[in-house]
Parts: C-alpha cells; sequence; structure tokens
C-alpha cells in the first residue's frame, strides 16, 4: 500500500470544511487544518475536535503568505473551502502552491454546482464565474487539480424542503420554482467529506471534475414533495412560481437571499445539475467509483422531520 498523502484543509472550520477534516482524519491521512488566530477562540470546541481526531492545527491564514507557504511544503495535497467572500482571495493559496512546487494535488473551493456548466442570473453568476476563474487560474499554473461538484448540501436545502425563511418541511402548503420538473441532486455533507477525500489520491479524479450524482438523490422538486407527502400522510397544497416571477424576485431581495435564489433558480428551473451528461474527457462520477461508500439518501435523511 502506498502512503496516504499528508492533506492541508484551508477553511476547515467552515460549513463544508469540517466535514472535509473530519473525513480526512478518519481515512488515516496526516491532516493539517489551517486555522486563523482568531477562529483558534472563536470556534474553540471545533479546533479541540480537530485536535481528538489527530488533526494537526497550522496557524495562518491566506494574507500570511511565509505561513502558507509553509504550511503547504509540509503536504502532498491542498484543499481549499473557503467561503464566498474569499473565493477571489485563492490565488494566494495558487502562488503559494506554485511556489512551493511539492503539491500533487489542489482542490479549489467549489462543492456545489459545475461553474463552467450554468445558467445562472446574478449574484449567483458573480459568484460562479470568481470559481470559473480560480479553475482557470489553476490550469494556467499547470497544478494538478480536482473540481469537486458536489450539488446540493443535503443539510441546507432539505431541512426546510428549500423553503425560504422556514425552519422545518412544509406540512400545509409548498412553493415551487418554475413547474417542478428539472431533476436535482442532493448529497449529505458528510458523504462528500467521503467522496473527496476518497479522490484524493486516486488517478482517475487528476485534472478531472469529480461530480456527487448519487442516482437515489436525483430527484425533480416534484418528486421530492410528493416522497415527503408520502412520509407525512398528507397532501399539501402546491403554489408554482413561474420563471418571470422567480427573477423579479431574485432582483427584489436583499443579501443573502438573493443568491440562494439565484442559486435555486439554476437548479429548479433551469436544471442546471442534471442537464448535461458527464463526459470522461472532463469529468467522473464519485458513485461510480466509489460503489463500496453507502451514501445516505434522501429518504433517509427525510425520516428525521417526520
Amino acid at each position: 500500500m502506498a502512503e496516504k498523502s499528508k492533506i492541508l484543509i484551508i477553511g476547515g472550520t467552515g460549513y463544508i470544511g469540517k466535514f472535509i477534516v473530519e473525513a480526512s482524519a478518519k481515512a488515516g491521512h496526516p491532516t493539517f487544518a489551517l486555522v486563523r488566530e482568531s477562529t483558534l477562540v472563536s470556534k474553540a470546541d471545533l479546533v479541540d475536535k480537530f485536535k481528538s481526531l489527530g488533526v494537526n492545527i497550522v496557524n495562518g491564514d491566506l494574507n500570511d503568505h511565509e505561513a502558507l507557504l509553509n504550511a503547504i511544503k509540509q503536504v502532498d495535497v491542498v484543499i481549499s473551502t473557503v467561503g464566498s467572500a474569499l473565493l477571489g482571495d485563492q490565488v494566494k493559496i495558487i502562488d503559494a502552491v506554485k511556489e512551493a512546487g511539492n503539491v500533487k494535488r489542489f482542490f479549489p473551493s467549489e462543492f456545489g454546482n459545475d461553474v463552467d456548466r450554468t445558467h445562472a442570473v446574478d449574484p449567483a453568476k458573480t459568484a460562479f464565474a470568481q470559481k470559473s476563474e480560480i479553475r482557470r487560474a489553476v490550469e494556467a499554473q499547470g497544478i494538478p487539480y480536482t473540481y469537486v461538484s458536489s450539488n446540493f448540501f443535503a443539510g441546507y436545502f432539505l431541512p426546510n424542503l428549500s423553503q425560504p425563511g422556514a425552519t422545518s418541511p412544509p406540512r400545509d402548503k409548498v412553493v415551487i420554482l418554475g413547474d417542478g420538473n428539472p431533476k436535482a441532486i442532493y448529497a449529505k455533507e458528510e458523504d462528500i467529506g467521503t467522496y473527496t477525500i476518497r479522490a484524493v489520491d486516486d488517478p482517475r479524479t487528476l485534472n478531472k471534475i469529480l461530480y456527487i450524482r448519487p442516482s437515489a438523490n436525483t430527484l425533480s422538486f416534484n418528486e421530492l414533495v410528493s416522497l415527503w407527502e408520502k412520509k407525512i400522510g398528507k397532501t399539501l397544497e402546491k403554489v408554482y412560481v413561474p420563471e418571470e416571477q422567480v427573477l423579479k424576485n431574485i432582483q427584489e431581495a436583499e443579501f443573502p437571499v438573493n443568491i440562494v435564489l439565484a442559486i435555486t433558480h439554476t437548479v429548479y428551473v433551469k436544471g442546471d445539475h442534471t442537464n448535461f451528461d458527464i463526459d470522461p474527457s472532463f469529468g467522473v462520477e464519485a458513485t461510480e467509483l466509489y460503489p463500496d461508500v453507502k451514501y445516505t439518501t434522501v429518504d433517509e435523511y427525510l425520516d428525521q422531520f417526520v
């Protein structure tokens, strides 16, 4: 068995980052997390949890080039999970990776739609464009990469069935964007972590997009509602919002509601998760590569809310 790659995760205390840090440590990779000084205090419990899993905490941030460079020199693989505000700053990681010269794979912060295959309107369009620019910068520098397109986070879009402002799935009335027919894909955050870490040392994912498309979790919104109705034994009143109105709502909404609406528009109305085939020239699919991973299905996930 080849030795497991040493992995540095930047943004590891963030929403998706913590699942990737945990998956890396549990899979037996020597795991490093670059953590800002302020975060050591504000997220002390999470940092302690990382330490208990054997994660090496490295002090530093994207603006401290020396600390970043030193952290990168200790590892084989760098995974960025930085939040939307720092997407553009990933050029600093790219520069440091290039300078260090030892990194055999870089995963920029993606974990959503495939940003090169989208019909987004602003503000999602601008956010996706930033991710695309980072892809191009990685490729221009000749850095080996994997982009993870994990589609929708189950923990974000399923607990309220994508109903803005709701804290639980609807039991009377449900709002459906468009006609509810395009297929969306949901993946549990722990599963995204598992698949991402499995890809790290896999030659099949080198310079490819890793799509997480679990077949049981690929559902139209109408199918999702129908599944929920069966679970609660009740038919919901359905309010369909035509695309024209969805676009108007996006324009009128404040941040961050507008960006969430714009992202759901790309998926629920435009079908951006599933309206293209994965060509082997650019992508591979996680559940096909790793059939032994037992992922959580949408059906199982929704049971907790019944």
